[in-house]
């Protein structure tokens, strides 16, 4: 088969790889809600740039 791997394993990995997408999708919607987040509560004392 296609680079030496079975039929099995490429279902196998499409089913991974369909499964990962949307977790990874609503995890950077929130990290980026976290950055803002955290962009705002910088004060005196914080990290500025």
């Amino acid at each position: 088969m296609f680079l030496g791997l079975q039929w099995y394993w490429w279902l196998v990995i499409v089913a991974v790889l369909v499964i990962s997408v949307p977790f990874k999708v609503k995890f950077m919607k929130w990290w980026a809600g976290r950055q803002q987040e955290q962009k705002g509560q910088r004060g005196k004392w914080g990290e500025e740039e």
